[in-house]
């Protein structure tokens, strides 16, 4: 097998675990808080960051305080906003919904640039925002979801990817170059310590925990979250950063069939179109940006992401 088609899987294999996280957080929902899980998944994910930094040998960066300051936000949008927003809407959408509605993330984050950046939105990119739009749209208002509960999931989940947004956003206003090992162990640190407190008042000692959902934090924490981030940049260290971006594509298509397979959730063709509005978006988006955007930059954009999800 080429260098190249190495890459492929590993970066397809990066993506399916992010797409299992959908599974994951639908079956922390049903058994923990979502501060609580939030917290445990960084606390079971940060001694494997720390140990794989001093392994590689990679140094903490060299920041001012106002990067130390963004970063903390980051940690607080990106990854206990993404997280713990995930569980909560789970609890009230199906995991299929919720697939389809993350794979927007980086039509999400295109939209935010535009809205706060002030970047210039080319045609493409309108288009894919508008396709976007249109998958979720099919699956918020269809005919069997017109229940508040459906709404409010669906919404929270939009919100998470927001977050997700925000991180991604964030990271383009630190100037100073951050290994993205060294970042997902910041994330790790800040993550824990942001989403502890707010665990605390959960109370989760004075509540049964259910097993299955402690094992899927843990599943969370040592496959997605650290397994999930040596697959994308061993992946991305073999192939163009506008390869890399495009399987993203992959997250929401994985999640979608991750549910029916474990959950038994029916794909309706609600989810179908959804979906394909999506999958479209994705893949216009990636073409659009691949001819302005540097390989490094596309690929890192993208792994930042990966590895916070």
């Amino acid at each position: 097998m080429s260098r190249r088609m190495h890459g492929y899987l590993y970066l397809t294999l990066a993506m399916i675990t992010v797409g299992s996280t959908v599974v994951a957080s639908k079956i922390v929902a049903a058994g923990l808080p979502p501060f609580t899980a939030t917290a445990l998944r960084f606390a079971i994910a940060l001694p494997l960051f720390l140990v794989l930094m001093r392994v590689t040998r990679i140094t903490w960066p060299i920041l001012a305080p106002r990067e130390w300051g963004l970063l903390l936000v980051q940690a607080g949008a990106g990854s206990v906003g993404y997280t713990t927003l995930l569980i909560l809407g789970l609890r009230h959408a199906s995991a299929t919904d919720a697939g389809v509605i993350i794979g927007t993330l980086p039509v999400v984050s295109a939209a935010i640039a535009i809205m706060v950046l002030g970047e210039r939105p080319r045609r493409a990119v309108l288009l894919a925002i508008a396709l976007a739009a249109a998958g979720v749209l099919t699956i918020v208002f269809r005919n069997d979801a017109g229940s508040a509960h459906s709404l409010l999931g669906s919404l929270l989940i939009f919100g998470a990817v927001g977050c997700e947004g925000v991180f991604i956003l964030l990271n383009k206003r630190i100037q100073t170059p951050i290994a993205p090992l060294a970042l997902s162990t910041i994330m790790a640190v800040f993550g824990l310590a942001v989403a502890v407190i707010p665990a605390g008042f959960e109370m989760p000692w004075m509540h049964a925990l259910s097993g299955n959902a402690v094992a899927a934090v843990a599943y969370y924490a040592l496959i997605p979250t650290v397994g999930g981030f040596l697959l994308w940049y061993a992946g991305a260290a073999r192939v163009s950063g506008a390869e890399a971006a495009l399987f993203t594509a992959v997250a929401p298509v994985s999640a979608v069939v991750l549910a029916a397979a474990l959950l038994g959730e029916q794909i309706g063709q609600s989810q179908i179109i959804g979906i394909g509005c999506v999958l479209v978006a994705v893949f216009s988006l990636g073409m659009s940006q691949s001819a302005d955007m540097t390989d490094s930059a596309m690929a890192d954009a993208e792994g930042d992401a990966t590895s916070h999800r």
